[in-house]
């Protein structure tokens, strides 16, 4: 299959439908849980829904970026396993690292996170920046089976500032605007010293020399506009791999696993499932997702402004620690998104996510 053509990724009988199987669930999970695991005099936030026993994801955001970026993804991979979304220091109000900063150390706190959590050869999916850090970590770990790589930076024709900022921007053009408040919030509570700190260390870091050590079944995708991640070079970083396959979705630009989260879980859970065809790193197959828009667009009146509450209470917990606050934002912003998708959640599991950020809503909890 060529450039040019489009693949769906067909869900088989008894196979996991992450974003399918969420609309038949019997209850939705919607309680978030935000842990502090200690490392390296600072601490990794950890922001966790689904129960433990089962093959988690471990989630890592970018550069200056937190969790959130992720909200959209982590539910639909929810129903394959558990989800721990990684805020790392220096990042979403989390202090930062004392002295140098490094992708190598980046990668020493999320071990420290998988190993804190016990957790037994988790799928590591990284974005951006993250795709480096989880590379590092399953370089170290031949233990590791499968990774996703979402964006993965960057090629060796823009490691310089100019080059990847003016990449960034060409990119950021087609991103929808809940990805651009996300950036604008996360990159004020980074701050322009950290941001100016790390940014160096991911230009210079080499990603396709260690992802020769890679042992994991590793999936690469981007989205069809992204600039920064050009199509030549997830190739030539596919082929640097042991076992990589490729997808490009179709209307994606860099934060595709936000505005794409559907096509994205599919292809995550269909790779771990090793449903995905592998034609060769020369073919770079294409997905769509028909679903895309924007939270508020899909929603009711009054979970818009569940939503909207929960964004401002989130912020406000990252800026100031407060784990309980930002709990409660995550669980609130799950529990409008299973209202969008028609899922029941539990009356009074509902009722009290509700009441702690958004009591003025009261009556009817569900949307107009």
């Amino acid at each position: 299959m060529n450039d040019e053509q489009h693949q769906g990724t067909p869900v088989p009988p008894g196979a996991p439908d992450p974003a399918g199987e969420l609309a038949h669930a019997e209850d939705a999970d919607v309680e978030v849980r935000v842990d502090r695991i200690a490392v390296d005099g600072t601490y990794v936030r950890v922001s966790s829904i689904g129960e433990p026993g089962e093959r988690a994801f471990v989630l890592v955001a970018g550069l200056g970026i937190a969790s959130t970026y992720y909200e959209r993804l982590a539910p639909h991979l929810n129903e394959y396993g558990p989800v721990h979304a990684l805020d790392l220091p220096g990042f979403a109000g989390v202090p930062r690292f004392r002295g140098a900063v490094s992708i190598e150390r980046y990668a020493d706190a999320v071990e420290a996170v998988i190993d804190e959590l016990r957790l037994h050869d988790p799928v590591l999916v990284g974005h951006s920046m993250g795709t480096q850090v989880v590379t590092e970590v399953a370089a170290r770990r031949p233990d590791v089976s499968d990774v996703v790589l979402i964006s993965p930076v960057l090629d060796p024709a823009s490691r310089s500032v100019r080059r990847a900022a003016l990449r960034f921007l060409r990119s950021s053009v087609h991103e929808p605007s809940a990805v651009r408040w996300h950036a604008v919030t996360a990159y004020a509570l980074c701050g322009w010293h950290w941001f100016r700190k790390v940014l160096p260390e991911m230009i210079a870091y080499p990603i396709e020399e260690r992802a020769a050590d890679v042992q994991a079944r590793t999936l690469v995708v981007r989205g069809e506009h992204d600039a920064l991640v050009p199509r030549s070079w997830v190739r030539r970083l596919a082929r640097a791999l042991p076992y990589a396959v490729l997808r490009e979705v179709v209307g994606g630009a860099h934060s595709v696993m936000h505005a794409q989260a559907d096509a994205v879980a599919r292809l995550a859970v269909a790779h771990v499932d090793g449903r995905l065809p592998d034609r060769g790193v020369s073919s770079l197959q294409r997905v769509r997702d028909d679903s895309t828009a924007s939270d508020l667009d899909r929603l009711g009146l009054t979970d818009r402004w569940l939503v909207v509450k929960s964004r401002f209470t989130e912020l406000v917990g990252m800026a100031k620690g407060d784990d309980e606050r930002l709990e409660a934002a995550k669980s609130a912003h799950a529990v409008a998104m299973a209202d969008r998708d028609g899922v029941p959640v539990d009356p009074e599991e509902r009722e009290t996510v509700v009441e702690t950020v958004a009591p003025e809503r009261g009556g009817d909890r569900r949307p107009f």
